[in-house]
């Protein structure tokens, strides 16, 4: 066993007691004191009024959680990371990290305290008296983890207790790096987010599609009516009114008149609806007059739920997509109906953006930006509101994304749904079952969880929906069981399509081409977002997968072209790399490790296989996110690059453009001289292209 080398810092400050505020020098919410914060003394520290994003509404750590003989090394820990004073080299560490943090404290921490005493390993030891093999006996305790990153994670919280050793009693002796195997080389982040699969997705997104653009009319006009009814209510008649018999009479002949029931609640009468129908208060109505309205009901009936009379304008397969909306109701509330309103803009807005949920969270009223041409026709539109990932500011930074139509159309519905005097599109609605303060509260945005918790209500209503009208375009199981949505996925899963579906139709009438541009554009323009990075990777995996294809299939070795030749030379070298056995490589992480190690940087394209080289490329060339030299496909010119090697896919697309050419000259009316001229210049290029580099007929 490593013997133990005796830790001393006489330059140690002051440790903590109870008294110190563990957000000080911290910003804050507005509405917040520090003198109303959490102290050290405290057995859960709330962090969240050091939160500024507006759809964080809880953050703690909760120190009960910890083993009783640990939990001091925690505090003192966490304390260090808060509030105390950084060791040297040490950047202040945001909440969100801290909170993730102490996760692997509790776990590291319990384990010392559940771990058995042996020979050599005292029961629940001083930090400070671990040795390197009580740390490497913690090291092969987290291999048994089931996610490696989750385990790599746990490692470097460990160390923790090493680099914060200033501000703790008992730290650590040793820096757990020299634990062999402890630090491994740090891979390039892998993003393991799960994609939606297409059978989820599509009918999904058609749907979210559909609330906001056929249902949300009939949603927002019984939201208004609801409203109204409430305002009714709350300001009913109060006292004496002599009018109040006569109305109610007059109200309750109508329905008999018309035969038709009175609302109901629970199968009795809803007097509450009926005395803000009618005008006065409900505990008037059912003092003086409910024994008028129970004889009526019994004339005429109740209806089971509470209809709000909302003249449904929204059609589905040419007929109403609902008879009617209600007060109260399984499916048909309008509380319900409004919550997957709400988040069926969210999907809109999410996928057809790229935008994280804190910052679709953080969107308000008046966040979209039109652009118009000469003809005042829009041609696209631009969302702002605020991003965080990777952002000094804990407040976030004004951030810019270009969306095209439906995302605006989403934004303009959620304008509607919010009363005049709330800004953030996303806080909580006015009927909503979230708690008081957090309707009351402006500025509170919906959380992740309650967002993740809409998903799932909205597939789920999707199905019923489908089933009972029998529409088959539900959203399917996967493997058998329900699939599980989150607000991570949809980012990730945007990023796969504009990689691998550039030209792919969303809902059959979005150019999703041109989307994928728009949003490039976006992101480029004003937030370090990480996103164009995630398009790069799924490019060059998908990359990747062609060109192991193309080996497979041999094609390399029929390759024609100038660069034909030093095509065949790289996609050899690529597949004795690769130990390519005869079979497709389909682990997409051995294979992004390929590409990064060993990329024979070729590019297939429709009218040419690029194969870049910078020097003789005549593209304009651009550097990605790792800083590598890549070509600009959109500005290829395949006819005259000393680059281009071509596949028998690509020359069937140019004998295929050639035809187009001899069809576009033979049309009548003649074109105009300059277009014909420019046609046959074209034409004859491709001719003589082709002539060059095809092999002689035999």
């Amino acid at each position: 066993m490593t013997s133990l080398a005796a830790w001393t810092s006489p330059d140690r400050p002051e440790l903590p007691g109870g008294q110190q505020w563990v957000l000080a020098g911290r910003p804050l919410r507005p509405d917040v004191e520090l003198a109303y914060t959490s102290r050290f003394m405290d057995e859960v520290w709330r962090l969240d009024p050091g939160v500024l994003q507006r759809h964080v509404k809880t953050l703690a750590l909760d120190f009960p959680t910890i083993p009783g003989r640990y939990r001091l090394h925690a505090k003192q820990l966490c304390y260090a990371m808060l509030a105390g004073p950084l060791p040297p080299g040490e950047k202040r560490q945001s909440l969100f990290s801290i909170r993730s943090a102490f996760i692997d404290v509790r776990r590291f921490l319990s384990w010392l305290d559940n771990r058995p005493a042996v020979a050599g390993h005292p029961l629940r030891p001083d930090l400070a008296r671990l040795t390197t093999d009580d740390l490497a006996d913690y090291h092969r305790h987290l291999l048994t983890l089931p996610n490696a990153s989750a385990s790599e994670h746990a490692r470097r919280v460990v160390r923790l207790f090493w680099r914060y050793r200033t501000g703790l009693a008992d730290p650590l002796s040793i820096d757990p790096h020299q634990v062999e195997s402890w630090s491994r080389p740090k891979r390039p982040a892998e993003n393991t987010t799960d994609r939606i699969p297409e059978p989820v997705l599509w009918p999904l997104l058609g749907w979210a599609l559909r609330f906001v653009d056929e249902f949300a009319p009939d949603i927002l006009d019984a939201h208004q009516r609801w409203l109204d009814y409430r305002s009714r209510f709350r300001n009913g008649k109060r006292g004496h009114n002599p009018g109040a018999a006569a109305q109610l009479q007059s109200y309750l002949d109508d329905h008999v008149h018309a035969g038709y029931p009175l609302p109901g609640y629970q199968g009795r009468p809803n007097l509450q609806f009926i005395a803000a129908e009618v005008g006065i208060s409900h505990t008037g109505l059912i003092r003086r007059h409910s024994v008028t309205v129970n004889a009526t009901a019994a004339l005429v009936g109740v209806t089971e739920y509470t209809w709000l009379g909302t003249a449904i304008r929204g059609r589905l397969d040419g007929a109403p997509w609902i008879n009617d909306i209600a007060v109260n109701h399984p499916a048909q509330s309008v509380r319900k109906l409004a919550r997957l309103l709400q988040v069926s803009c969210w999907v809109v807005i999410a996928f057809l953006s790229g935008m994280r949920d804190s910052e679709v969270k953080h969107l308000r009223r008046g966040c979209v930006t039109v652009a118009r041409d000469a003809e005042g026709r829009p041609y696209w539109w631009k969302l702002t509101s605020r991003a965080f990932k990777g952002e000094t500011d804990a407040a976030g930074t004004e951030a810019t994304w270009i969306v095209g139509h439906p995302a605006a159309r989403a934004v303009a519905v959620l304008e509607q749904l919010q009363p005049v005097d709330r800004t953030l599109l996303f806080s909580y609605l006015a009927h909503s079952n979230a708690a008081g303060s957090s309707k009351a509260i402006p500025d509170q945005a919906q959380s992740t969880g309650v967002t993740n918790a809409q998903l799932g209500e909205l597939v789920r209503w999707i199905n019923d929906y489908c089933a009972l009208h029998g529409h088959a375009d539900g959203i399917p199981l996967v493997n058998g069981r329900s699939w599980r949505l989150s607000t991570r996925q949809f980012r990730r899963t945007l990023a796969w399509f504009i990689a691998r579906r550039p030209g792919g139709v969303i809902a059959g009438a979005i150019q999703y081409r041109h989307l994928s541009v728009q949003m490039f554009e976006g992101y480029a323009g004003t937030s370090d977002s990480g996103f164009r990075a995630e398009v790069e990777s799924e490019q060059a995996l998908s990359r990747g997968e062609h060109l192991l294809t193309m080996i497979d299939a041999h094609e390399h070795t029929t390759l024609i072209g100038p660069a034909a030749e030093e095509a065949r030379r790289r996609l050899d070298g690529f597949a004795g790399r690769a130990r390519f056995t005869g079979t497709v490589m389909t682990d997409s992480h051995r294979l992004a490790r390929l590409l990064r190690r060993d990329d024979p940087a070729i590019y297939p394209g429709t009218f040419a296989t690029c194969v870049f080289n910078h020097d003789k490329a005549l593209c304009r060339s651009h550097r990605d996110t790792t800083t590598t030299p890549r070509p600009v496909l959109g500005d290829c010119r395949p006819l005259e690059c000393a680059n281009v090697a071509l596949t028998a896919t690509n020359t069937s697309a140019l004998r295929t453009e050639l035809d187009h050419v001899d069809h576009e000259l033979a049309a009548r009316p003649s074109l105009p001289p300059l277009l014909t001229h420019r046609l046959r210049s074209r034409r004859d290029q491709i001719q003589q292209f082709l002539d060059r580099h095809l092999p002689e007929p035999s």
